[in-house]
C-alpha cells in the first residue's frame, strides 16, 4: 500500500470516527491497543541508570504559573523542558496507557495540580477535551468539551487530514496557573480559565471561571459545519502565557500579539505584518520572547498593556518548508537560559543545515553583538526540528525531526534520519561548541530532561525490516550523550507521538502523549 493510498484510507476512517464522535459515542476506558508484531521486537534494552543529579540553579519560579514542572508543555516560564525531580531510571519499568477516543485522543499537554492529579487537553475529532485524570490509573475524573477546530472540519470535508496535524491552535498550548486553573485559547478566539473541584457527591467537575472574547481584535470568519465556505478571514489563536505582572499574553497564527488584563478585561494587540506564529513563547521577569517565521522578538508591555517590541532579530528562514516542519521558519519555542536569563535560543530553517542560534537578551546589547553563535547541526540536506530545545545551565539539547510530517510518515517500519546534539555556550560568551552527538531517532516528541537524575528522555523509533512500528521511551545521559536504556511502549499508529510532549510527573512517572491517548512508564523495581 502506498503512502498516498494509506493517507486516503486513514482520512476516510477519520471522517467516520468524526461522525461517530459527533453522534455522541465514546470509547470505553481501555489501554491503547498494540499493532501486530509487538512480541517480535525487544521489550527492553540497556540497563538501569543510577541517578546523578545535575548541578546548577533551576529556572526561577514564575509567580503566575503552577510550580516548575507542573505548569505546561515546556515545564516552566523560561521553556527549559527540565524537571527538578527524577524520572524513571529503567529499573524493571512498567508501562501503561489509556485510550482517550475511538480514534485520535492524543493528550497534547500534561500538567499537575497541587495534589498530583493530571489536568490535560486531549484532541478528538469532535473537539478538544479538557480532562482531569488520576495520575496512576489514568481514569477520567472530569472532562470539559471544547469547540471543534476549523482544521478538523476542513480535513473531513476536503479529505486532507494533514491540516489537523499542522494545526497548533485550539488549546494544545495551555498552562496551569498558580491557583491550579487551566488557561487556554479555544478555537472560537476566546481565552478561557477553568477550575476543577470535587462536588459533595464525590464527583469532579470543571467550571469556566473567566472568559475573554478576542473576536473584536482577531478575525474569526472560520470554517464550521454550518458555513463550509466563509468569505472572511480566520486567524486561530495558537498560544497563551502569563507575564510576571499577571497579564495573559496571546499570539495568533497570522502574527497578532496581544495581552489581556484579567483584572479589567482590557485587551490590547499589535500585528507583525506578513509573519506567522505557530510556536508557543517564553517569559522572564523582564520580557517575553516570541519567534515568528521571520524573526525572533523580545517584547514588553506598555502601561496600557499594548505589546511593544524591545528588539527584533531576523534569521535564515530558508526557501521552503522542510518535511518535519509546520511552516517555513523556526520550529522552536524560544528558550530563555543562562545566568539571570541572559540568553535566548532558537533554531533557524536554513536550507542545507539547520543552526542552533543563541542571542544575548539584554536591552543595551548593540545589534552587532546580539548573536552569540550559530552552530550547524545534523546532516546536509536533512536537518530540521519542530520542537523546543532543552536548556540547562549554559547547555542546549536539540533533536532532528527531519522526515516526520504526520502519523503516516513512519508506517511499515520506516524512520527518520534522526540525531540529537548537545551544544554548550562558552563560559566567556565568546561562542558555542558541540559537546556530543547521538544517533538516536526521535521523530517528533518534545523531549525532556530530569535534572534530578541527569537523564534526557526521548521517544524513539528505529527502522525495522519486518515493517514493525515500535515506539520506545529512551533515556540518554545528559553528560555524555550515551543511551542508557530503552523501554517499548507500543507498536503501530496508536503509539505514534505526533508532536506531543514527554512529561515527567512528580512521582517519577514518564507520560507520553500518543495518537490514541496517553502512555506511561514508571519504575517497578
Amino acid at each position: 500500500m502506498s503512502r498516498r493510498t494509506l493517507s486516503r484510507a486513514l482520512t476516510f476512517v477519520l471522517a467516520l470516527a468524526a461522525g461517530t464522535a459527533a453522534a455522541g459515542a465514546s470509547a470505553p476506558a481501555a489501554p491503547i491497543p498494540k499493532a501486530p508484531g509487538h512480541r517480535l521486537v525487544d521489550d527492553y534494552s540497556g540497563a538501569p541508570a543510577a541517578a546523578q543529579p545535575l548541578p546548577g540553579a533551576q529556572p526561577p519560579q514564575h509567580p503566575y504559573l503552577a510550580a516548575n514542572g507542573r505548569s505546561g508543555m515546556h515545564a516552566d516560564g523560561w521553556g527549559s523542558a527540565t524537571y527538578p525531580w527524577s524520572g524513571p531510571l529503567g529499573d524493571h519499568p512498567q508501562t501503561g496507557s489509556e485510550r482517550m477516543a475511538l480514534l485520535g485522543g492524543e493528550c497534547a499537554n500534561v500538567t499537575f495540580d497541587r495534589s498530583g492529579r493530571i489536568v490535560t487537553v486531549c484532541g478528538t475529532f469532535s473537539g478538544f477535551l479538557v480532562k482531569l485524570l488520576d495520575p496512576h490509573s489514568l481514569a477520567t475524573l472530569a472532562e470539559y468539551q471544547l469547540p471543534q477546530r476549523p482544521s478538523t472540519v476542513e480535513a473531513i470535508t476536503r479529505l486532507d487530514f494533514s491540516r489537523i496535524f499542522k494545526d497548533t491552535s485550539g488549546g494544545a498550548y495551555s498552562y496551569l496557573d498558580d491557583q491550579d486553573r487551566l488557561v487556554l485559547a479555544d478555537s472560537r478566539q476566546h481565552i478561557l480559565r477553568l477550575s476543577h473541584r470535587q462536588k459533595a457527591d464525590g464527583r469532579w467537575e470543571f467550571t469556566v471561571t473567566d472568559a475573554w472574547d478576542l473576536t473584536g481584535q482577531v478575525p474569526h470568519d472560520c470554517v464550521t459545519w454550518t458555513d463550509l465556505h466563509p468569505t472572511g478571514t480566520c486567524d486561530p489563536v495558537t498560544s497563551v502565557m502569563p507575564d510576571w505582572q499577571g497579564r495573559i499574553w496571546w499570539v495568533t497564527r497570522q502574527g497578532r500579539v496581544g495581552t489581556v488584563d484579567p483584572a479589567t478585561g482590557t485587551i490590547r494587540s499589535v500585528r507583525l505584518p506578513g509573519e506567522e506564529i505557530q510556536n508557543s513563547f517564553s517569559v522572564a521577569a523582564d520580557g517575553v520572547s516570541i519567534v515568528s517565521d521571520h524573526a525572533l522578538y523580545e517584547f514588553t508591555a506598555a502601561a496600557d498593556g499594548t505589546p511593544a517590541v524591545v528588539w527584533r532579530q531576523t534569521y535564515d528562514r530558508g526557501t521552503g518548508t522542510k518535511p518535519g516542519s509546520v511552516n517555513q521558519g523556526s520550529g522552536t519555542t524560544p528558550d530563555i537560559f543562562g545566568d539571570g536569563g541572559r540568553y535566548v535560543a532558537i533554531t533557524d530553517n536554513a536550507d542545507d543545515r539547520m543552526h542552533v542560534l543563541v542571542y544575548r537578551r539584554g536591552t543595551d546589547v548593540p545589534a552587532g553583538r546580539r548573536l552569540v553563535c550559530e552552530i550547524p547541526v545534523f546532516g546536509s540536506g536533512a536537518s530540521t526540528t519542530d520542537n523546543s530545545l532543552i536548556s540547562w545551565g549554559d547547555s542546549l539539547v536539540v533533536e532532528n525531526n527531519y522526515g516526520y510530517e504526520d502519523i503516516t510518515s513512519l508506517t511499515f517500519g520506516r524512520s527518520v534520519v534522526g540525531g540529537v546534539t548537545r551544544i554548550d555556550v562558552r563560559r566567556d560568551g565568546s561562542g558555542c561548541d558541540t559537546a556530543w552527538v547521538s544517533d538516536e531517532r526521535s521523530p517528533s516528541v518534545v523531549p525532556k530532561l530530569s535534572t534530578g537524575n541527569g537523564l534526557i528522555y526521548l521517544y524513539t523509533k528505529d527502522p525495522d525490516a519486518l515493517g514493525i512500528d515500535a515506539w520506545y521511551l529512551t533515556a540518554v545521559d545528559f553528560r555524555s550523550g550515551r543511551t542508557r536504556w530503552k523501554q517499548l511502549l507500543g507498536t503501530g499508529i496508536g503509539y505514534d507521538n505526533n508532536w506531543a510532549p514527554i512529561t515527567l510527573g512528580p512521582d517519577g512517572t514518564a507520560y507520553v502523549g500518543v495518537f490514541n491517548g496517553l502512555a506511561t512508564v514508571r519504575d517497578g523495581g
